[in-house]
């Protein structure tokens, strides 16, 4: 429903105050995350927070609202937050528990990542952001299959499953299989041995993820510049302006008319 009303309709741009629009880019971010659109929401939610009103206390619900939902969706993109995000004096006490889910993603630490979930349950309800916790623990799972990969050439699916908090070396297997069809980790099941060969890791950089990564950046620069220029802008005239001002013009030279005509009168009377 919210989809549908977002779609069909536009935020008037000459009704509209920085702190509205960020409210606006905020809702919608969210709307975005739902619909599992995270670097369409994620975008929005950034320049959210770069919009609201800054200080150490201006908005800082609002901003903190934005923030942790931010986090969240950037997780779900398969990035980890910067820690500056993390290190705000008036928002590092409310973030610690999402700063400890991403941790345990960048850990790929599935014991850990079920612990802070289970223990912070209400506070990640009461921030709306528990529905998008959940989705990823398919990420800590790939996080941590990316580090066995990395540490180990060979590695039983038994020991595998231990490392990462799973029931059993069948769904170790399962998991692994798909993590190698998806392209996640390189490498190799040998069934009837039941372990994991990996293949020789490539250099990333003789991949196209810098580019990815650099793309990004310089996306982000030039929407900022954007921004920036935008606001730097005078509203645009209306033609309503005009027409009063050519309103005005014309009663000035009317009065004007009038006082000349008055003035003569005045000489003529005299003589």
């Amino acid at each position: 429903m919210a989809l549908k009303l977002v779609s069909k309709t536009t935020f008037p741009e000459n009704l509209r105050s920085s702190a509205q629009y960020a409210r606006y880019l905020f809702y919608i971010g969210r709307i975005k995350a739902v619909q599992l659109e995270h670097s369409d929401a994620h975008g929005k939610l950034t320049t959210a927070i770069r919009k609201a009103p800054q200080g150490p206390k201006a908005a800082r619900g609002f901003r903190l609202a934005a923030t942790k939902m931010a986090i969240v969706v950037e997780l779900l993109m398969g990035d980890i937050p910067d820690r500056s995000t993390f290190n705000q004096d008036e928002l590092k006490k409310s973030l610690s528990a999402y700063e400890a889910i991403v941790q345990a993603v960048r850990t790929g630490d599935l014991h850990s990542f079920k612990n802070v979930m289970d223990s912070n349950k209400d506070l990640f309800k009461r921030d709306g952001t528990l529905f998008l916790i959940r989705r990823l623990q398919s990420n800590v799972i790939k996080a941590g299959l990316r580090l066995i990969n990395l540490s180990y050439s060979r590695i039983s699916l038994a020991d595998v499953a231990m490392k990462l908090g799973l029931d059993s070396a069948a769904d170790a297997e399962g998991i692994v299989g798909k993590a190698i069809l998806d392209g996640v980790i390189e490498a190799s099941i040998d069934h009837d041995k039941q372990y994991v060969q990996s293949k020789a890791n490539t250099d990333v950089y003789a991949s196209d993820e810098p580019l990815k990564a650099f793309h990004k950046r310089v996306y982000f620069c030039l929407q900022l510049h954007n921004d920036a220029v935008k606001a730097m802008q005078y509203p645009d005239e209306k033609t309503d302006d005009a027409e009063e001002a050519e309103i005005r013009r014309q009663r000035e030279k009317e009065i004007l008319a009038q006082a000349g005509e008055e003035e003569g009168g005045d000489d003529m009377d005299f003589f």
